[in-house]
């Protein structure tokens, strides 16, 4: 029987709102979850957000939800089906920042219709003393396709009577209001439309002059890199930065959750990009004081317990999650990294850079990839953030004598050479002395710049350091001083965040490709596996600090579906043969390489990462003989394929697409799997494709079962039950067929036909289901149980569970070495493997959780089939 749910789940299952999956269409599918075994749903934000928004992400308003999704209505429905089969319900936050693109959000139209004398300029982190004289008093507005002129000439602007003054300039689809002073005048001259209309010259002249008295300044879109003056959201200019950290702001953006926590419609939350927060530590303490007083006022049916709060936060490895946050932990970004890491064989590590060397003519690993990244994207994307943040350091050292000479530029090309070195996404200096850790992380990166800059600035990388790491605002006097210094800080800090991600996320990873199912979000490519014994480590400082942290294996912002990391990782094993088979690719697509002006098309490198990609994603079954099934599969793989080009920005790019390089890859990708043309080289691929299929399967059933037995909540990504070959957004948030998945859970069919059935992913799906099972038996075994890393065998990876009496044993493969010879069989298992008991468990009987049969107690244990992996509950 499934206990009732509590606050903190025991397993959550991740859905991705969005108009074409609204909140009655999660009331259909909560029956299976139920039998399926998991506690909580965990929803993506839910809150109104632009219009045919896909994630939720760019929110607009924070005092409904959103109608697109059904409605509160609507959630009431879900949460009262929910409660039906004893589960609760996450609900993912974003209290970092909104959507802005277009005329929706109702507080961003009011600041630029009123400036700073807005009820909401204060929301927003706007900077209206800007030194650009145009910029004075006003915002930046950088949402038009071309020039500002160009736009204006080109009859784009015009005068409508909409928006919060009853008058706003159209552009396409979005809304400019007009200040109400100059509001008020036109709309009461009966002609007063007709006088600013662009189509004359006079009155493309008054509209013109009618701008320039507003307070917001037009601007063509890429003016935001050098002259944006408000946060964003990384470089996205359609999402505008919040000051959560304002108590009328935090107010004005929680009364609607906590209202819902109090109501006992939410049992948790999950805080998007908690790094984007001035002061995240203060944020998640309040956040967790007030959930904790909104708890008192639950009704007495609503799941027990203190409110449950995670942070997306991506750990540098080695960087603990700060205790003093008081969260439940992190999101599972590190588990997803850690249990990748772990299924590489460090074998390969040597080999696979060799032959990255040699077939992508680079001699850059992957740090020295970061670096010329970091350089790119503070020049190309976050130069006005840069600049913004020197102004900052160069206004506290004019403050004092002994460095009121440090010029702007000398603090800038400082300020550079540390975010080109920052080891971590961020630290948390505020208000405070630092900390040991925020302290030691600054000196870090102080190390690495010296070595990049001249002598002549090192006196001054020591001052920054001091303003940065080494003094308490408390030391300083009250007033300009101490503001001066905690406003350097808080920039520093709010600009460390978007430079590591877009340099390593989404500018780096597609670089370097070494072995791609390392390039991961939370991960570092240039680590290319993790000994039992660090990931054992990993797991006990988990269970210690954050035991109800979350354990994620795949995300709506994962670059590849975990099941197809795995046939990747399965490469790992076979260097040598995976070298012979690459070059062997490479030489046979050498005419499908087009020769452009600025040099092949694909290049060396990206071509051995589209290779891995058409290997890994191949969809199981696929024969190239099916061109409409094949001719799908590529429509996808395209999607992929211009993503990683553009954020690569080296031949590509985003701002300015090289459409010849994209079309010769593009060809090429297709060319590569044309049976009909090439065969050779398709049926290579399809050979080599169904091989790392198998062998990808096996470690994704290893990952699975560690995701549901180490200490944290396993966390479950809509549809991923079944294999997972999905690519990066937005393929990964593709509709779900759930009605396969209910039809297979019900025919619960036996172990021997699902691992010779494999292909269906019905067996990963049974793996979860009995594990969900053994979970929801016994929640103290997984919540509390004591961890204990077992010696293994070689290739392989055990650890026994343990709360009073009740002991959970696991025993999973490594490498692929349990795999049949028989290819018959599948996935089934024939090969035993000898384990050690520890002494106090040496006389215990078990019982298999994945089969249910018995095993006699004894002090050593003969392990094997049918499954690859091995779970044990004691007897």
């Amino acid at each position: 029987m499934t206990p009732p749910a509590t606050t903190t789940p025991r397993s959550t299952y991740r859905i991705q709102f969005h108009a074409g999956f609204t909140l009655d269409d999660a009331v259909a599918i909560v029956p299976y979850l139920a039998r399926l075994g998991i506690s909580h749903l965990y929803a993506s934000p839910l809150l109104p957000a632009a219009p045919g928004s896909m994630h939720g992400y760019d929110i607009t308003a924070h005092d409904a939800i959103n109608p697109a999704l059904g409605g509160e209505a609507a959630l009431r429905r879900l949460v009262a089906a929910l409660r039906a089969e004893d589960m609760g319900l996450l609900l993912d936050i974003v209290p970092n920042h909104m959507g802005v693109d277009g005329p929706h959000n109702a507080w961003w139209q009011d600041v630029l219709a009123h400036g700073r004398d807005s009820r909401f300029a204060r929301f927003f982190d706007i900077d209206w003393d800007n030194k650009d004289p145009t910029l004075a008093g006003k915002m930046l507005a950088p949402f038009l396709g071309k020039p500002y002129g160009e736009a204006l000439a080109d009859g784009e602007l015009s005068l409508v009577a909409e928006g919060p003054t009853g008058l706003s300039v159209a552009y396409f689809d979005n809304r400019f209001p007009i200040a109400p002073r100059d509001a008020a005048g036109i709309l009461d001259d009966r002609d007063g439309l007709k006088a600013y209309d662009p189509a004359s010259l006079n009155g493309l002249a008054r509209l013109h002059a009618l701008l320039e008295r507003q307070h917001y300044r037009l601007a063509w879109w890429r003016t935001a890199t050098d002259e944006i003056n408000w946060r964003r959201f990384f470089d996205v200019t359609g999402l505008a930065g919040l000051r959560a950290e304002e108590p009328e702001v935090f107010d004005a953006t929680h009364e609607l959750i906590l209202r819902l926590y109090a109501e006992g419609l939410i049992d948790g939350v999950r805080i998007d990009h908690v790094d984007g927060l001035a002061d995240p530590g203060a944020y998640c303490r309040k956040l967790r004081r007030r959930m904790a007083a909104a708890g008192t006022r639950r009704p007495a049916g609503a799941p027990p317990g203190e409110p449950y709060i995670l942070v997306e936060k991506i750990l540098a490895p080695g960087e603990p999650l700060p205790a003093r946050w008081q969260t439940d932990g992190t999101t599972g970004y590190d588990f997803m990294d850690q249990v990748g890491a772990l299924l590489h064989d460090p074998a390969g590590e040597a080999p696979f850079s060799a032959l990255w060397r040699e077939v992508s003519g680079s001699a850059l690993d992957f740090h020295a990839e970061e670096i010329a990244a970091r350089g790119q994207i503070l020049r190309e994307s976050l130069a006005a953030e840069l600049d913004n943040c020197a102004r900052a350091l160069q206004h506290l050292a004019r403050g004092h004598i002994r460095s009121r000479d440090f010029s702007f530029n000398a603090i800038r090309r400082v300020l550079r050479a540390l975010l080109l070195n920052f080891p971590v996404y961020r630290v948390y200096v505020r208000v405070g002395a630092p900390d040991a850790q925020d302290v030691a992380v600054l000196r870090q990166a102080a190390e690495a710049a010296r070595a990049m800059l001249a002598p002549t600035d090192h006196m001054l990388l020591s001052q920054v350091l001091l303003w940065l790491a080494e003094i308490s605002p408390r030391d300083l006097p009250r007033g300009d001083a101490r503001h001066a210094l905690l406003t350097a800080r808080q920039r520093f800090q709010q600009l460390s965040s978007p430079t590591a991600a877009k340099s390593v996320e989404d500018t780096a990873f597609y670089r370097y490709g070494r072995l791609l199912s390392r390039n991961e979000v939370g991960s570092n490519p240039g680590q290319f596996s993790l000994s039992p014994e660090d990931f054992h480590q990993a797991a006990t400082a988990r269970a210690e600090a954050t035991p109800a942290a979350m354990l994620a294996t795949a995300t709506h912002d994962h670059k590849r579906g975990e099941d197809l990391r795995m046939r990747l990782a399965f490469l790992s094993e076979m260097p040598d043969e995976w070298a012979d088979a690459l070059r062997g690719f490479l030489n046979q697509s050498r005419a499908l390489v087009r020769d452009l002006p600025a040099g092949p098309a694909p290049e060396p490198g990206d071509a051995a990462m589209f290779l891995q990609m058409i290997l890994a994603s191949w969809p199981l079954g696929l024969s190239v003989e099916d061109r409409t099934g094949v001719d799908a599969w590529l429509d996808r793989l395209s999607g992929w394929q211009q993503k990683a080009m553009r954020e690569a920005k080296r031949r590509s790019g985003w701002a300015m697409p090289d459409e010849p390089y994209e079309q010769a890859s593009q060809d090429f990708l297709r060319s590569a799997v044309d049976g009909a043309r090439f065969p050779e080289l398709a049926r290579g691929l399809e050979r080599l494709a169904a091989r790392m299929a198998l062998g990808g399967a096996a470690k994704s059933l290893s990952q699975t079962v560690l995701r549901y037995t180490l200490p944290g909540v396993p966390d479950l990504y809509q549809g991923t039950e079944f294999w997972d070959e999905s690519l990066v957004d937005p393929d990964n948030r593709r509709p779900v067929d759930y009605e396969a998945r209910r039809q297979a859970l019900e025919a619960a069919a036996a172990p021997d036909a699902l691992l010779r059935g494999w292909q269906t992913g019905a067996v990963k799906q049974a793996v979860i289901h009995r594990l969900l099972a053994e979970r929801n038996a016994a929640p103290a075994l997984f919540a509390a149980g004591h961890y204990q890393p077992l010696p293994a065998p070689d290739g392989h990876f055990a650890f026994l569970r343990q709360h009073g009496q009740d002991a959970l044993l696991v025993l999973v493969p490594l490498r692929t070495s349990p795999l049949p010879d028989d290819a018959a069989k599948g996935l089934a298992c024939s090969r035993t493997v000898d384990l050690a008991l520890p002494g106090e468990w040496s006389g215990r009987a078990w019982r298999c959780v994945l089969t249910g049969a018995e095993l006699p107690a004894a002090a050593r244990l003969s392990l094997g089939g049918p499954y690859p992996v091995v779970v044990l509950r004691s007897r």
